[in-house]
């Protein structure tokens, strides 16, 4: 089967650097049933981290949040690509944008497990379009 890319709106919330602030997000989330397609959290510094969310219905995401306060970012766009894992399966994805010049902001890849593979990547929002076309979106 071909790698699958499609566009996919995200956000992320500031938390406090310390234990437990990422289960605390992860379970209001839970609670009000939001499933999210990737997730990401990493330190930024200064005491804080940064949690990227990338539900898979964002009007789901956002009604969650009001109702666990939690200050989210406004939206951002990123794409997210599965397909079957195989020898360069990133590289192939990355080779496309280096070929329409575009700059990767930052990217995830792991192993799904029964021989599959995702992937998560940005590019600057000025960029967008043109690394959709170059994805063949």
């Amino acid at each position: 089967m071909a790698d699958t890319v499609r566009r996919v709106e995200y956000y992320y919330v500031n938390v406090p650097d310390k234990p437990g602030e990422g289960e605390r997000i992860l379970s209001a989330l839970k609670e009000s049933k939001v499933n999210l397609l990737a997730y990401l959290g990493f330190p930024t510094g200064g005491g804080q981290s940064q949690i990227d969310l990338v539900p898979e219905d964002p009007a789901t995401l956002r009604q969650a949040a009001e109702s666990s306060d939690l200050t989210l970012s406004e939206a951002k766009q990123a794409f997210l690509v599965q397909g079957d894992d195989r020898v360069g399966a990133v590289g192939d994805v990355i080779a496309k944008l280096a070929e329409g010049n575009i700059n990767i902001t930052a990217a995830a890849a792991t192993s799904a497990g029964s021989e599959r593979y995702g992937m998560i990547l940005w590019v600057a929002p000025a960029d967008y379009e043109r690394a959709a076309d170059a994805l063949g979106i």
